[in-house]
């Protein structure tokens, strides 16, 4: 019975040290991709140097397979397709969903280059009211759908959503091209893009999802089967 036991704690011991070890990031992890095993198809993202708090959090969530299973939650077609919260592996249908996560939030990292266009992830966290340093969530992102602009509607984003700030002509250029979400920019910290499936990015924010109380939740479950890290390819 005591060799079982002994054998048991063993076993226990070398459990914790691996988990402990994936958790841990090498400089190789840095330079590589995240593949993102949806029900839809597959998405790989890059995450930016530039954001090197949210990079780091983002590939060890990963490596510890922190989003495998769970679900988008929130899905708002032209908008963005939102996921991260652990409570949603289980979660039944029709119960509200995003406000899990870890006990912590991570340090926003505005960046000018860094905007919301088409394919970019962003963290999301919770409102100005209860969190004016705009720290984002330890866990949930979004993937930006957006959609394309005319200057005219740049021009009102700029006046009633920017507060006057004014969008520079490079990035105006891009969301009257692919699009985007120009009203989110130096709000929400950016810190990657979709450099592969942004067609599985349209095809999750047409699903349809609920009016009830846990409004915006796709009908049926559209789930990150496994997030792991890749080899980075070429683009």
């Amino acid at each position: 019975m005591k060799k079982w036991i002994v054998l048991l704690l063993n076993c226990l011991i070398v459990f914790s040290a691996i988990s402990q070890k994936d958790s841990t990031l090498r400089k190789k992890d840095r330079r590589r991709d995240i593949l993102l095993q949806t029900s839809y198809g597959d998405i790989i993202i890059r995450l930016s140097d530039s954001t090197p708090l949210h990079r780091d959090n983002f590939l060890k969530l990963v490596k510890v397979h922190f989003y495998d299973s769970i679900l988008f939650h929130r899905v708002i077609q032209n908008f963005m397709i939102q996921s991260g919260d652990p409570n949603s592996k289980n979660a039944k249908p029709g119960e509200p969903l995003g406000n899990g996560g870890p006990d912590y939030t991570i340090q926003a990292e505005f960046r000018q280059t860094l905007f919301h266009k088409k394919g970019v992830i962003a963290a999301a966290r919770q409102g100005d009211n209860v969190n004016p340093q705009k720290a984002s969530s330890g866990s949930q992102f979004y993937i930006v759908q957006g959609k394309i602009f005319t200057d005219a509607g740049l021009d009102s984003v700029e006046t009633y959503r920017l507060n006057g700030r004014k969008i520079p002509p490079e990035q105006r250029d891009v969301y009257k091209t692919i699009g985007g979400t120009p009203h989110l920019d130096q709000n929400y910290t950016v810190f990657g893009e979709v450099v592969k499936g942004s067609e599985v990015v349209d095809k999750i924010a047409s699903v349809q999802t609920s009016k009830a109380t846990d409004r915006d939740r796709p009908l049926e479950a559209v789930r990150i089967i496994k997030a792991k890290l890749v080899k980075r390819k070429r683009r």
